[in-house]
């Protein structure tokens, strides 16, 4: 599979990066290089073997939920730059 200067100038435009003349003809380059090798594992005979969506077994790793008590209004305002009876104040966004 081959892949043109075009190509590659017109991803650069879709992301908004300028790229110099060389750096295009080196992007074209890698990217034929990279291409050319995922259409030769194309020709690979992968009938036999089961699909899988990860590579090792998932396990969840979250902790039980349990209730446990909160930390109070008065820690959780202990650092707040701004606070208002017992609130964060923060900065009007929407007008």
């Amino acid at each position: 599979m081959k892949i043109t200067k075009d190509q590659i100038k017109q991803v650069a435009t879709l992301a908004r990066l300028e790229l110099s003349e060389q750096e295009i003809t080196t992007f074209t380059n890698q990217m034929d290089s990279i291409l050319a090798y995922v259409d030769k594992l194309s020709e690979l005979d992968v009938s036999g073997i089961t699909p899988t969506s990860h590579a090792v077994p998932l396990e969840n790793r979250f902790r039980e939920d349990v209730v446990t008590p909160s930390i109070g209004v008065e820690n959780a305002l202990a650092n707040a730059p701004d606070k208002v009876d017992g609130f964060f104040r923060v900065p009007k966004v929407i007008e």
